[in-house]
Parts: structure tokens; C-alpha cells; sequence
């Protein structure tokens, strides 16, 4: 996902990457997430929020403009019938991270109290395509989690997409360790761009253990990561439970059955998002209830990628009949109308949805 400071928020930057595909009980805080639930064993629906899209720079409060006027994001988005969102995007060296012109300390200390007295559930989104997050101690990695605890932390995703080292993503991966001793409610996740193969159905369908890797080299440098920090060999049972893998299933480039599901000549980006979590779970053995999906609603950075309101009823049935961790979206200012065209952050460029569409459509398909 593309991360818009002041600056980038000016360009048509819109979402994770351009091709991304070829996307507690301690008294520390961290606990339920509101009506949303905790993921740990709930299905959690929520979008993306871009920080930097439409913030207020002089309080540092996460706004938005979908409605048309710019807005408490927190508020608005509760109004809508939110629960939950994924906060985008902290980079930099955790203890020392910045939200684009924020410091850490300082984003924490202004929209934490916004976030609970509005009763949203909020994640803690790092990296992106335009940012790394790094983190070499669980020092560091408490003092980020620290600034945010509450009752409605429900937890932080890895975003690895931004040409991390395996260093870097294997530091990331075994910080996870401590940071569950430290907070056992919350959930863990790793968004890793995807593809998705169907060797040239016209729906998506398991392929079997045969299958290859759907993930770039960063993805699975990622999923190296976890067999080797909590013992993961394909089996379900030696799966954290407390950890996910989110697909972002976007921009997967020139339509063929080597990378997504085809028809009419363009990707099915419905059946595609579905495609993608059979290949992670039939390749890797990660277990359905530990498979998350995001999709970028509307027009994608690839030309021709349009995920649909009927897409969303195809991703919520899938996600509900499989019992998946999650599902979400890019992103919550996107969820506006205008014109097929060019990626915008700040609409859908499919332009029937109207304004809230995404939101409502998942929210009425059961999420």
C-alpha cells in the first residue's frame, strides 16, 4: 500500500504498490477491539485508513473528507457503521518510528483518546511500498506498542513490501514472540503481495499441495521467517495462532492464468482474491482461519483491474464459508465516487459504487 505524507497525498499515488502482485489481560491495554472482536478466532472486517490523506497537520488527528467536508475520521467512520480499521503507516526503526510527519510518540498521544471515545478498534499498520519499518529489539518494539495500548488495540501489521533484506524481515518476525508474552489478546500480521495462479480456470478452486508459490521473494522470505522463529512445517497445528497472513489481492498485471483468475479478458479480481487464499493455504499449509484478504476497491493501479460491488459479495461468502481472520480494504477515503480512470487516494475510479458503497456492501454481505 502506498503511504501519503503531505506530499505524496498530492500525487496519484492510490494504494499499497503499483504491481504489487508480480499486496489483554496484563493491564497493559490491548483487548477487545470493540464489536470487531480480537481475530482470534473471529473473522475482523475493517478498511485501511492513509493517515496522511486529509489530516488535520496542526492536531495531528487522522481525518478524512468522504463525506465532503473534512471530518474526525474516528467519528465519521463510526457513524458509517465501522468497527475496525488498519491504521497506515508507521515507518522507520520501531521506538523511534514517524507516521510521515508525525513522530510516533506524538500520533499515539493525539488519536489514541480520539479512537476509544469513539469506540473504533484500531490496528497498527507499518511499512508500505513507500516506507520501511524496522525493528531490532523487542525493546523497541514494546516502547511502539506502549504508546498505543488501550482497550481497543487489536494489534499491528507487517506490510513487507518496501525491498526489506531477510535480516530485516527475520528481526521483524521474532519480535512477535515478545510482544505476544507481553500482550496475549492481540493478533499479528504479515501483508504479503500475491498472485494468483489458476492454471487457466475460469473460477477460482483448490489446486491442490502441487501448487507453487503465489508470493514474491519478500513474501516468502517472510513465510521463511515464521518456520524458522515458531517452528511452522506445514502442518496446522504448528501454526501461531495469534499470527495471519494478509494477501493483498491487487495489481497483478498483464491478465493471464499464471497470475490471476481471467474473464473477459481481465482479472476476475473477486474470484482472484479467493484463488490467491487457496494457493497460500494449499502451498504453504496456512490454515484458513489465519488467512486474511485485502483488496483495493474500484479501479486498481493496473489499468483494467476493477474490484467490484459483486466482488465484494464473491470475497465476504468465501471469507465467511472458509472462516478466514480477516478481510479488508484499500482504502477508507477511496470510498468515493469518480470516473473509471487512473488510481486516485482519494476515490474509487469506478464510479457507481457511491459514497460509503464498499463499506455498506460488506458490511450487508456479513462482515
Amino acid at each position: 500500500m502506498k503511504r501519503c505524507t503531505r506530499l505524496l497525498s498530492l500525487l496519484a499515488a492510490a494504494s499499497f504498490a503499483s504491481a504489487c502482485g508480480g499486496g489483554d489481560d496484563t493491564g497493559n491495554g490491548g483487548g477487545d477491539g470493540g464489536d470487531g472482536g480480537n481475530g482470534n478466532g473471529a473473522l475482523l472486517f475493517g478498511p485501511y485508513k492513509d493517515t496522511g490523506v486529509h489530516m488535520n497537520w496542526d492536531t495531528s488527528v487522522i481525518s478524512t473528507k468522504v463525506s465532503g467536508t473534512q471530518t474526525v475520521f474516528a467519528d465519521d467512520f463510526k457513524a458509517a457503521g465501522g468497527d475496525v480499521v488498519s491504521l497506515a503507516f508507521a515507518t522507520g526503526e520501531c521506538g523511534d518510528e514517524r507516521w510521515g510527519d508525525v513522530p510516533g510518540a506524538a500520533m499515539a498521544a493525539a488519536n489514541v483518546p480520539v479512537l476509544e471515545a469513539a469506540g473504533v478498534g484500531y490496528i497498527l499498520s507499518t511499512g508500505g511500498a513507500a516506507g520501511s519499518f524496522t525493528c531490532g529489539s523487542d525493546a523497541g518494539f514494546a516502547a511502539f506498542l506502549d504508546r498505543w495500548a488501550g482497550p481497543r488495540l487489536i494489534g499491528v501489521d507487517l506490510d513487507i513490501e518496501a525491498g526489506q533484506s531477510p535480516r530485516v524481515i527475520a528481526a521483524l518476525v521474532q519480535r512477535l514472540e515478545a510482544a505476544h508474552a507481553a500482550y496475549p489478546n492481540l493478533r499479528f500480521s504479515l501483508t504479503l503481495a500475491t498472485l494468483a495462479s489458476n492454471e487457466g480456470a475460469s473460477a477460482a478452486r483448490s489446486l491442490g499441495s502441487n501448487i507453487g508459490s503465489s508470493l514474491n521473494a519478500l513474501g516468502d522470505t517472510a513465510m521463511a521467517a515464521i518456520a524458522d522463529v515458531f517452528g511452522f512445517d506445514g502442518s496446522a497445528a504448528t501454526w501461531p495462532s495469534h499470527v495471519t497472513v494478509n494477501l493483498m489481492t491487487m495489481n497483478y498485471g498483464s491478465p493471464g492464468p499464471g497470475v490471476c483468475v481471467v474473464s473477459g479478458g481481465q482479472c476476475d479480481m473477486g474470484q482472484s482474491a479467493i484463488q490467491a487464499a487457496y494457493n497460500l493455504h494449499d502451498h504453504f499449509g496456512v490454515p484458513y482461519a489465519n488467512i486474511e484478504l485485502t483488496p483495493m476497491i474500484g479501479g486498481n493501479d493496473v489499468r483494467g483491474e476493477l474490484y467490484t460491488l459483486t466482488d465484494v459479495d464473491e470475497t465476504a461468502a468465501f471469507a465467511r464459508s472458509q472462516g478466514l481472520a480477516g478481510v479488508h480494504y484499500w482504502s477508507y477515503d477511496r470510498d468515493v465516487d469518480c470516473p473509471i480512470g487512473a488510481a486516485s487516494p482519494v476515490c474509487n475510479s469506478l464510479g457507481d459504487a457511491g459514497t460509503r458503497g464498499f463499506l455498506a456492501r460488506f458490511l450487508a454481505a456479513g462482515l
